[in-house]
């Protein structure tokens, strides 16, 4: 399926793979003045922010993200003008954590007042968090670029490195008496798939906590894909074209251009380019890490959820798990290569924010539950338990659901082997040295091919940035520029 006839002579750039980071390749070299082309295998364009009917008509599922804490915070979307181009929805309560007994922690945008109902943790966590919610973009700009690169703002970036090592050692608990402080600073870390603590887990949690107090955690309306469309449309409008349904496994099959940008994973990339790749480059790729996987749940509701908590009832997103505790044994025995029998859940609701996710009266509910790489069972049943332990009557309101084991995550997009969604476990390692230790990792030793997925730094989430700064190298290797484009709306 095609959207341009463009004959290749004529081609500055192929980008293959359009998820948001090969269009945010492909959207900054087009308004650079170059000739783009996108190819992608899917017959929809998205990756892991589409949207689609996956259990019953009217209901409107999004197939990887569904909330998007970076998009206020990426420089990327800044300087795109995300908030202009799509109209997102953000909740008063960011997260929610439920507890045993009718409780749950509540991660209001108001860190003042997340702190007054957290009762005796509750200035534990604002000391935690207010050095890091002020200097929120601070914080996205340093976690959001290589971390060879010396931060502009040192003393946000000591801050935030002392509390990561805190959060990620044994001494996690010390500053806190009671548990829903640290349940919810867990539940955040535990979007990574890592071991708990970990300081790596622990980084990431921080930084979006600090989004959830800052800016918020904002559900676009109309779906992930409305941000894909965004996209397309700057793309299109200025002069770029994308080849739906076509699949590209060898570098052989891309038509000449002064540049190739990839958003595929280490593992493809070998495959694509064979023994063209230096060997010691190519052992690196090799050697590149995969980490655990999601099992995918979506639910056409009759009702909204019957949380037990009221303030998980008007939450953006809710990380079921239980304790600290609870979510830690959770997953690190994903990280051994064991199914939990409570498994820690990610959840979703954006129905409650947006009613043109489902029919009047109807809601739709998003889950992920983490699962070693490659498991092959099928985690709904224990996902409905999980829910069912905080939200009674939840059973009763499903009218429909549709599931994807790890195998099937990664079936639907090979970005996500063995269904591991950040395409590369994040370890501290693997954020300094991904995939390979350079100030430029980019670039590979191919001429003119550069690595633009979510296994390149920053890494994983829906950002665009491993996409944007491909496209920043090659403008600056290959073309010459090191004039950034504008790229704002235009109206």
């Amino acid at each position: 399926m095609s959207t341009g006839t463009r004959s290749t002579a004529d081609l500055d750039a192929v980008v293959v793979g359009a998820g948001p980071n090969g269009l945010a390749a492909a959207v900054t070299l087009a308004r650079a003045g170059l000739k783009v082309r996108v190819y992608e295998r899917a017959d929809q364009a998205g990756g892991g922010a589409a949207t689609k009917e996956l259990t019953l008509p009217g209901f409107w599922h999004d197939v990887c993200s569904a909330v998007h804490p970076m998009a206020f915070e990426s420089r990327f979307f800044r300087e795109f003008g995300l908030r202009r181009r799509v109209e997102f929805v953000t909740p008063d309560i960011s997260f929610a954590h439920p507890l045993d007994g009718g409780r749950a922690g509540i991660a209001y945008r108001d860190l003042a007042r997340t702190r007054d109902e957290l009762g005796r943790d509750g200035r534990a966590y604002e000391s935690l968090m207010r050095p890091l919610v002020e200097h929120s973009t601070e914080v996205a700009e340093f976690t959001g670029s290589s971390l060879l690169w010396i931060p502009r703002d040192i003393p946000t970036a000591l801050a935030f490195g002392l509390r990561a090592l805190e959060q990620g050692s044994p001494a996690w608990k010390a500053r806190f008496q009671d548990d829903a402080a640290p349940a919810m600073l867990t539940g955040v870390a535990a979007h990574t798939i890592l071991s708990q603590p970990s300081i790596a887990a622990a980084g990431a949690g921080l930084a979006l906590g600090a989004y959830a107090h800052a800016r918020g955690w904002p559900i676009p309306v109309g779906g992930s894909q409305a941000i894909i469309d965004a996209m397309l449309d700057d793309l299109r409008s200025h002069g770029g074209e994308i080849l739906l349904g076509q699949e590209v496994s060898s570098l052989r099959e891309i038509p000449a251009a002064r540049v190739t940008l990839l958003d595929v994973t280490p593992r493809a990339l070998v495959r694509m380019a064979g023994d063209a790749l230096p060997p010691g480059y190519r052992r690196a790729l090799q050697n590149f890490r995969y980490g655990g996987g999601v099992a995918k749940v979506d639910f056409a509701l009759s009702d909204a959820v019957p949380w037990a908590d009221p303030g998980a009832r008007q939450a953006g997103t809710v990380h079921v798990g239980g304790t600290r505790d609870e979510v830690a044994d959770a997953e690190n025995d994903v990280n051994r290569g064991r199914l939990p029998e409570r498994p820690y859940v990610l959840v979703s609701q954006p129905s409650l924010f947006d009613a043109s996710r489902a029919p009047a009266g109807k809601h739709t509910l998003w889950t992920y539950t983490h699962v070693p790489a490659g498991s092959r069972v099928d985690r709904q049943e224990a996902v409905i338990r999980q829910i069912e332990r905080f939200a009674p009557g939840f059973r009763d309101t499903i009218l429909a659901a549709g599931s994807r084991n790890a195998v099937e995550v990664e079936r639907h997009n090979p970005n996500y082997p063995g269904g591991d969604i950040a395409a590369g476990a994040p370890t501290l390692w693997q954020i300094v040295r991904r995939p390979v230790l350079s100030p430029d990792p980019w670039r590979t030793p191919l001429r003119g091919v550069y690595l633009a997925s979510a296994s390149v730094a920053p890494g994983p989430g829906v950002h665009g940035l491993p996409g944007w700064f491909a496209a920043r190298s090659a403008l600056r290797h290959d073309f010459g520029t090191r004039a950034l484009p504008d790229l704002s709306p235009r109206d």
